[in-house]
This record gives structure tokens, C-alpha cells and sequence, in this order.
């Protein structure tokens, strides 16, 4: 029976969309999000333990991870596919919000908004504690006809949501190729791909401003980087929603975000993550 290899990561922060990222630049076959790790599979038995653990430096020497392990197994081939399906399962993120794959049974409760979104291996389905905080965020602040942007939309889930909450539209934005076509899919499944505008880019190549909320669910470092970026796209009274972030990044995002002349409104928690959200 043919072999393959399995990679194990954890990491400090625990960050899978982050991680699947850059694994994704070397030749694997498919990865699986777990609770507490990430499982990084290849065909390739000449894939060495090496080239993943330099990819897992390097982003901690950009201060994107503070603490890293990779260890590697080789393994009998099996179903990648089956296997990827069965770690997907249906999120009752709250009351209101329910995210679900296409290969997942669900039956709304009435007022419920279904998300349907099937991600691509490398990317998240909403499970994180970092997607939950910014859809729970958005149901609370959404206004009924607001514009929003998405910046490092991924799955397109938090700018399918905007529009599923009232949003008038919403432009999604990630400068990752998976992560496009994976958003148009997503887009076109809930039915929203008139009023979600998915590009591939970074937030500087967003030549509208005057949005009435603005989406951020990335790590520190970055947003902080583009800090001005989103001030610059709000309109006067607009609010953003930052997350990506751990408790310990808080008063740092404060300082730069408050410093560009924004009110803070409330933090939002799920240990050991949060979210933040400033008003212009």
C-alpha cells in the first residue's frame, strides 16, 4: 500500500489559517484542522521535516508565533477526502448564526441564518474562536444597509455573513489564491455573489473608501501595519471589528488604533482570544 507523510504542528498562538498558509507553499497534499494542532499531509516522501520546520521559523522570526513543535510520521495511504469531511461539522456559533457544509444536514430553527461555507482544505470553517468572535460582533453592530469590507476575508464567511445580517454589500479581500476562489464558491452557495465583491489583493489596492464597518480578523503584527489603511477607508461614525488576537495583544492594538484618533467601543472574549471593536 503506498505511503504518505503526516506532519503534527502545534503552535503559540494557535493560528491555522496562519500556518495552512504558508505550508500550502511547499508540495503537500492536503491539511486537516484539529482542536488543538494542525495535520499537514503529502504524497511527496521527499517533503522533509526541515523545509516545514524553516517555513514555521521564519514566521516566528517575523513574531507571527512565539512557539512552535513539528514532528513527522509515515503512514499507510488513506481516504484524504473522507477523513477531511468527517473533521467538518455544523457550528451553532449562537442562537442566530449556524455554519454548515454542503455535505452537512441542518434544519433551521425560524429566524436562523444558515452560512453555508465549504472551505478549502487549508482553511478555516469557522471553528476558530477568532471567526466566532467577529460574527457575534457583527450580529450586535450590523446596520441594516451598511457597506462593509473584509480584510483577509479567507473563506469569505465574515462578508457572506455582513450581507446575510443586512449589509447592503461587502467587499472581501485576501491576497491569498486559495482563498479567492474558495470565497466566489462560498459566495455563490449562500447565494450573495450579486452583493459580495471578492478580490484578490491587500487592503492598499482598495481604492473605495467610506465603508460603514470594516473587518479584520488577522494577526497583530499585520494589523497594526495596516492600521491607517482601515482608518483612512471609514466613513465618519463607521466602526471596525479586529480579531486575530490574543488578550496579551490588547492594549498594544489600543495604543495604535485610539492613537489614529478612533474611540474604543468593547472588547469581546473567548479565552484565550479576542476581538476589539473602535469607532471612527
Amino acid at each position: 500500500m503506498k505511503k504518505y507523510k503526516e506532519f503534527l504542528i502545534t503552535s503559540d498562538p494557535f493560528n491555522p489559517d496562519l500556518i495552512s498558509g504558508v505550508m500550502w507553499e511547499s508540495n503537500i497534499s492536503g491539511i486537516n484542522e484539529e482542536v488543538n494542532c494542525i495535520k499537514v499531509f503529502s504524497d511527496d516522501l521527499s517533503l522533509s521535516l526541515e523545509e516545514l520546520k524553516a517555513r514555521l521559523q521564519k514566521l516566528k522570526n517575523e513574531s507571527l508565533l512565539r512557539n512552535f513543535t513539528i514532528e513527522e510520521n509515515i503512514l499507510e495511504n488513506r481516504n484524504w477526502n473522507k477523513e477531511w469531511e468527517e473533521s467538518i461539522n455544523v457550528i451553532e456559533v449562537s442562537d442566530k448564526i449556524v455554519i454548515k457544509p454542503t455535505f452537512r444536514e441542518y434544519n433551521p430553527k425560524p429566524g436562523q441564518i444558515v452560512l453555508i461555507i465549504d472551505p478549502k482544505m487549508s482553511f478555516g470553517t469557522g471553528e476558530h474562536q477568532t471567526t466566532r468572535l467577529v460574527l457575534l460582533l457583527l450580529d450586535k453592530y450590523m446596520l441594516k444597509g451598511a457597506r462593509v469590507l473584509d480584510v483577509g476575508s479567507g473563506t469569505g464567511i465574515l462578508a457572506i455573513a455582513s450581507v446575510k445580517l443586512g449589509a447592503r454589500n461587502a467587499v472581501a479581500i485576501d491576497i491569498d489564491e486559495w482563498c479567492y476562489g474558495n470565497a466566489i464558491e462560498n459566495s455563490a452557495l449562500n447565494d450573495v455573489n450579486n452583493s459580495v465583491d471578492i478580490r484578490r489583493g491587500e487592503i492598499k489596492d482598495i481604492n473605495e473608501t467610506g465603508f460603514d464597518l470594516v473587518l479584520a480578523n488577522i494577526q497583530k503584527n499585520i494589523l497594526i501595519e495596516i492600521a491607517e489603511e482601515i482608518y483612512t477607508r471609514l466613513k465618519p461614525g463607521g466602526l471596525v471589528i479586529l480579531s486575530g488576537l490574543l488578550n496579551d495583544d490588547e492594549a498594544e492594538i489600543k495604543y495604535h488604533y485610539k492613537g489614529l484618533g478612533l474611540s474604543f467601543l468593547e472588547t469581546k472574549i473567548l479565552e484565550p482570544w479576542i476581538a476589539l471593536v473602535f469607532q471612527k
